[in-house]
């Protein structure tokens, strides 16, 4: 497709962000007010088992002292009986009672130690669960200024740069930084603002001369009596002409398209791609192309021109960049999980996986002259790449086995 020219000297950027898959269980993502509450809880939980050891192994000894006393019976006629204990009265003599003692004891002492443990480790439980609570309500009051920060850098995202956090309470850390990122938007919007004035201007600026010479010269064309010389030299003109305004119209949609779209309405990406395979149907006739494909209704929400620009450059780079003989280009929609796909598939020369990027770059072509060339300005699959992000979805490109590319948009729902 076009020529690259002198290799970068940076890695190229990437063409799209691949898009991140949802997590099974998103309540479950490790956030850092998830790991604020552990902290908190699990400090306390070793602390109280460390406590209940303590306290366990102190009443563990208390009560094996205090069982090793020894008990000597003397006289007759002595009945000896408790609750208890009921085999006392079995004893015969001094050595069985104290026997019979001593295991009774040990009896008491793990049944009462058995108690203690269980009580605590249930009293040790809803502290823990109490503790748990307290620190994620704690920890979701400390990071709240970073929710706010964090809303308002969502929002900044779609296209509201006049948004600011305004954060109130102590000069700390936190307000420092929702500072700092509300003097980088002013300046952002100071920027955008200038450029959407330049855009503006530019497109007055550029358009009228370039108009105005067109008109110039397709009148001298139009005079029969004029040399046959300055008939090809005006030709020659009117087709440079051309070619400068199709670079300004794609530059000054490319600036556009960098911004989210605000007006939006149901556009059904079928028929923008049908119209679309209309419009280079006889461009494709004269190259020999077969179009080709399945369209399926795919109904997204955004601006109707923005998206026929991205059908007819990819349909319009398929058709150019295809083989001399038996071409084909299929143009497919459909929905799949969610979002609208549209997919441009094409026969061509071989694209190396390593040029891909360098193909969504602006003026930057793939083994053909920078200039000269009749396929375009070098700007098509930039602005492409722009529309997508504009509308919140992503292209996706890779090359064909046997030669041409797949290109592949996602949108929204």
């Amino acid at each position: 497709m076009a020529a690259t020219p002198a290799p970068p000297t940076t890695p190229p950027k990437p063409t799209w962000d691949p898009r991140k898959p949802e997590p099974p269980f998103p309540w479950l993502r490790p956030t850092i007010r998830i790991r604020l509450t552990l902290l908190y809880g699990g400090m306390f939980l070793i602390a109280g088992i460390l406590l209940l050891s303590i306290i366990y192994l102190l009443a563990a000894q208390a009560l094996h002292e205090g069982s090793g006393q020894q008990f000597q019976v003397t006289g007759t006629n002595i009945d000896l009986s408790s609750p208890t204990c009921p085999r006392l009265d079995s004893a015969t003599n001094n050595d069985e009672l104290n026997s019979i003692l001593k295991e009774c004891n040990a009896e008491q002492r793990a049944q009462a130690l058995d108690g203690l443990l269980s009580r605590s480790l249930l009293t040790l439980l809803g502290l823990a669960v109490i503790a748990f609570a307290f620190g994620y309500a704690m920890a979701g009051r400390v990071l709240s200024p970073l929710g706010r920060i964090t809303r308002t850098a969502r929002s900044v995202a779609g296209s509201d740069l006049s948004r600011r956090i305004e954060l109130d309470g102590p000069d700390d850390e936190l307000k420092e930084l929702a500072d700092t990122f509300d003097d980088m938007l002013e300046r952002l919007q100071r920027a955008f603002t200038a450029q959407q004035r330049f855009v503006g201007n530019a497109s007055h600026e550029l358009r009228t001369p370039l108009a105005i010479n067109r008109t110039l010269l397709e009148v001298h064309l139009s005079d029969p009596n004029a040399p046959v010389e300055l008939q090809q030299l005006g030709k020659t003109l009117l087709a440079t002409n051309e070619r400068s305004e199709q670079l300004v119209e794609g530059l000054l949609l490319l600036a556009r398209s960098d911004n989210q779209i605000v007006e939006r309405g149901p556009v059904d990406l079928a028929e923008v791609a049908s119209q679309a395979i209309d419009q280079v149907r006889g461009e494709a006739e004269d190259r020999s192309v077969e179009i080709r494909g399945k369209r399926e209704p795919a109904v997204v929400q955004g601006n109707g021109v923005l998206l026929e620009r991205i059908a007819m450059n990819l349909v319009q780079n398929a058709v150019r960049y295809n083989v001399p003989e038996e071409g084909w280009v299929e143009v497919t929609t459909e929905v799949q999980h969610g979002q609208a796909v549209l997919v441009v598939t094409n026969t061509g020369p071989v694209v190396p996986a390593y040029e891909i990027d360098n193909l969504f770059e602006p003026f930057r072509r793939l083994r053909t002259d920078r200039t000269g060339s009749d396929k375009g300005v070098g700007l098509g699959l930039s602005i492409v790449r722009s529309v997508a992000r504009a509308h919140g979805g992503h292209i996706y490109a890779q090359p064909r086995e046997g030669g041409g590319l797949v290109m592949r948009v996602t949108m929204p729902i």
